[in-house]
């Protein structure tokens, strides 16, 4: 049996920075200390913006090289890629068959998930799947990108959250594993609750909805906290039982960069320490679609993350959609541990 193994990341973080104290300059005189308390409640300190021309396929470009780079292929190489994202270039066509252009990854079929920030862990288990199931997938790329900022009114201090990034990695199949299990949740019920409201079919894009602010995102209704809070924890056991490991032999756990407070709760639920998950929020923003794959590779990069290591990835967004992924890094001498 062959399995979908990861043998290398990349990310990229633009260089446009929106620090908490430019936030204040804009928005305290509207909404006194929404700033602060944000800050003091999730964690984040500052985040990153690309130039106002770019798209969210430029992001999801540079992640890409980085992780080709890293793996030692070229984009010609690429067989199939998958690209999770819920700030897209166009409604349609897809942002990874635009991605694919810019790569000039001339060999590859691509596709786009788009389960907001649950979207990097489904489309892990997606590539995982079809990696096991059809022999010609051999080399895939699996990136998460976000730009939910330009999606946004400026004048709305919900722009707190938004910064924008990419993160890829690189899969190949392999012998060992590799993937280990998947879980997956939803409830659609919810599903209006944050939101672009116009430019679907449900309201397509008019003089009206545009002037009215209809057509950028917005929350409408804030999610009870029960949703991360219990539902976190409920979805790594699931994935536990699916791949037939126990909660106590994860080595190390990335979850959604929303909320620092959020992240030592459920580590705490699971009875796993601090030591075994990393936070990148407070530097670089909720990056949403992006924030997982970014926060992985960032682990990597700083050498949390080891050969052998079981790691659970659990991405949680609005909809709501949750997924958790299960992946065994490679134990041998790698590219992904700059063993090779």
């Amino acid at each position: 049996m062959s399995y979908a193994n990861i043998v290398s990341t990349g990310s990229y973080l633009p260089e446009i920075e929106i620090s908490n104290d430019a936030l204040r300059q804009r928005f305290n005189a509207k909404v006194p200390d929404f700033i602060d308390k944000m800050e003091a409640s999730s964690g984040i300190r500052t985040r990153w913006y690309a130039p106002a021309g770019w798209a969210a396929s430029d992001l999801a470009e540079r992640a890409a090289r980085q992780a080709l780079e890293r793996a030692g292929r070229t984009a010609e190489e690429l067989d199939l890629i998958i690209l999770g994202t819920d700030s897209p270039d166009y409604i349609t066509p897809a942002t990874s068959v635009v991605l694919q252009s810019k790569l000039g990854a001339k060999n590859a079929g691509t596709f786009d998930v788009g389960c907001a920030c649950a979207s990097f862990p489904t489309a892990m288990s997606n590539a995982a799947g079809l990696m096991a199931t059809n022999p010609s997938l051999k080399v895939v790329l699996v990136v998460g990108v976000y730009m939910m900022h330009k999606l946004a009114n400026a004048d709305d201090p919900m722009v707190f959250f938004y910064g924008d990034g990419a993160g890829a990695a690189i899969l190949e199949r392999g012998e060992e594993p590799g993937f280990v299990s998947a879980a997956f949740a939803a409830d659609g019920s919810y599903h209006r609750r944050w939101l672009i409201e116009a430019g679907g079919t449900v309201e397509p894009a008019t003089d009206d909805a545009l002037r009215e602010g209809r057509t950028t995102v917005k929350m409408l209704e804030r999610y009870p906290p029960e949703i991360n809070n219990e539902g976190w924890p409920r979805i790594v056991r699931q994935a536990a039982k699916n791949g037939g490991f126990e909660v106590r032999d994860i080595d190390f756990m990335i979850l959604t960069q929303v909320r620092k407070p959020t992240i030592e709760l459920v580590m705490n639920e699971l009875g796993l320490p601090m030591e075994k998950t990393h936070m990148v929020m407070e530097k670089w923003g909720y990056t949403g679609s992006a924030c997982i794959p970014m926060a992985f590779d960032d682990a990597l990069q700083q050498k949390k993350v080891r050969p052998g290591d079981l790691v659970v990835m659990i991405g949680s967004g609005v909809g709501y959609n949750q997924a958790a992924v299960a992946f065994r890094m490679p134990s041998k001498k790698s590219r992904l541990f700059g063993e090779a």
